[in-house]
């Protein structure tokens, strides 16, 4: 396949506000391209009539579809119908006006936890539908699995190069750290800098501390949204990971020498673990030549300071209502 170039496109990050959106537009920022985005006050995704007219009126080359509503197992949770409502609205309206508008070419960000809860380990793109997935993100799952069959249908049917890809947990500048909707990494950065600065002896986190999760700076995803843009078409979604796994006390201990906690980490056995283990097979994407870059440590300082730097205004405070947010693990 010829390489799709972005010099001279009008490219469109949806959900530009949040984690993932905001990383594309700064990799954007390295291409010749215009970059455009919209305010949820100037576009609501969930309003078809206002999709529709705002891309009729901008006509983008070129979509990078990064928006969803996302949250933790405690939001997932609480706000079940919010969840797949809000992300099946914005998927499909975004896909439709798309089409419509001629649209080159849309890359649909998804999440690993479209696959089923006790998928083989490490978990191919084959994986989808093959079982259950996991209750405590069913909703979310079940409308982003709606938005790869939306895409790969639009494909089908259509002739769109529409494409999706499927990051695992992801975490970076701009991440959400409230406790009651943020995913386990910057919740995890958050407890143990409350805990630090109340000289607390102990901070607790839910759950036994056993499963593992694989996680992704959200700077790497952006390259390989832009690298799949470039160079990916094919119907199939794409895993994007790391390769690496590890479980959530080991995540805890490192998270605390990061921040600079030194007493003890509780487990609260009462609360759910969520999935065993997650850890994607992504030798598809490094097939085509991408490969992560930022290791988990230096990771987690970068977003510590990030986190530091928002707490202080510098950075602005992150967004803690967990809508229009990047993808989710």
């Amino acid at each position: 396949m010829a390489k799709f170039g972005l010099a001279g496109k009008r490219a469109f990050v949806a959900g530009h506000r949040g984690m993932v959106g905001s990383a594309i537009v700064r990799r954007l920022r390295e291409e010749s391209c215009e970059i455009l985005v919209a305010d949820r006050a100037e576009l609501d995704l969930v309003n078809q009539m206002e999709v529709c007219t705002w891309f009729e009126q901008n006509k983008p080359d070129t979509v990078f579809l990064a928006a969803a509503r996302v949250g933790g197992i405690q939001a997932n949770t609480s706000y079940p119908a919010d969840f797949i409502y809000d992300n099946l609205m914005i998927e499909a309206n975004v896909i439709e006006a798309a089409r419509r508008t001629g649209v080159s070419k849309l890359l649909f960000l998804g999440s690993s936890c479209i696959y089923p809860k006790m998928s083989p380990q490490p978990i191919s793109e084959d994986a989808l539908l093959n079982g259950p997935l996991e209750p405590t993100n069913e909703w979310y799952a079940i409308a982003k699995i709606a938005g790869i069959r939306l895409a790969q249908a639009y494909r089908r049917q259509h002739g769109c190069d529409f494409i999706c890809a499927m990051p695992t947990n992801l975490y970076g500048p701009g991440d959400n750290y409230d406790l009651q909707n943020s995913h386990v990494l910057p919740a995890l950065i958050r407890k143990a800098h409350q805990a630090k600065i109340a000289g607390d002896a102990v901070f607790e986190i839910w759950g036994t501390g056993r499963p593992r999760r694989e996680f992704l700076h959200v700077d790497d995803l952006a390259n390989a949204c832009v690298h799949l843009m470039q160079n990916y078409s094919e119907e199939m979604h794409i895993n994007v990971g790391s390769g690496k796994d590890i479980s959530i006390s080991a995540l805890a201990l490192l998270v605390a020498d990061v921040v600079g906690f030194r007493g003890t980490i509780r487990y609260d056995s009462s609360k759910p673990d969520g999935t065993p283990r997650k850890l994607m097979d992504s030798s598809r994407i490094h097939a085509t030549g991408w490969r992560h870059r930022i290791g988990l440590r230096q990771g987690i300082e970068s977003a510590y300071r990030d986190f530091l730097n928002a707490a202080k205004g510098k950075s602005g405070t992150p967004d803690q209502t967990g809508v229009w947010r990047g993808p989710a693990g």
